[in-house]
């Protein structure tokens, strides 16, 4: 390599998250101990508590690395259906099915709060602080699109969204997390052509 060039290789501590996120994603955060995570990000414990105070400084940082993902997934929704907020939910939609279909570990984040039961636990707060702030989003969104009862409605997509995330564990990809899109698509409906017969 000549003297110009810089590696291209993840920095350690990089390296280490990355690894991490892999493996609890895999087997799950109680399933995989610190010498595990370290062997696969090719460096050792020390380099990694130097990086990491604990294990649980770890758990963290992966989790806010989903919620960076997340974010990122949003202003993606955004920047291709600039100025169309309906359009913009529909397309959370979609993206949500491929989450749905495409990983049959459902989401990290659903996985991690079952997982540490503690409430105590210094990750419970972060999960909850990334699940409602992508909660809110959603209820902006939809009160973009004019929807009266947007916190109402983000809050069914979203319980859609996780119970198909866990319906797709349990059941597969032909059980009724098959229908999210659809189902989505007609609470949507719904709720922008609410019936006045019926009290809300």
């Amino acid at each position: 390599m000549s003297e110009g060039c810089v590696s291209s290789r993840p920095r350690p501590r990089d390296r280490i998250a990355g690894a991490a996120r892999d493996l609890f994603h895999k087997h799950g955060i109680r399933g995989i101990g610190v010498d595990a995570i370290a062997e696969a990000a090719g460096t050792n414990k020390m380099t990694l508590y130097r990086h990491f105070g604990s294990k649980d400084d770890l758990i963290i940082q992966c989790l806010r690395d989903v919620a960076l993902e997340c974010e990122a997934w949003w202003a993606e929704i955004e920047s291709v259906h600039a100025g169309d907020p309906l359009a913009q939910l529909h397309a959370w939609v979609r993206g949500g099915a491929e989450f749905v279909f495409d990983d049959e570990r459902g989401c990290d984040l659903a996985n991690a709060a079952v997982e540490l039961a503690e409430t105590s636990h210094p990750a419970r707060r972060v999960i909850e602080e990334i699940k409602t702030e992508h909660r809110n989003r959603l209820a902006n969104l939809c009160a973009k699109v004019g929807i009266v009862q947007a916190d109402l409605l983000a809050d069914t997509l979203s319980l859609l969204l996780e119970g198909a995330r866990v319906s797709r564990q349990s059941m597969g990809v032909e059980g009724p997390s098959a229908k999210f899109v659809r189902m989505c698509e007609a609470v949507i409906a719904s709720f922008q052509n609410p019936n006045p017969c019926v009290p809300r």
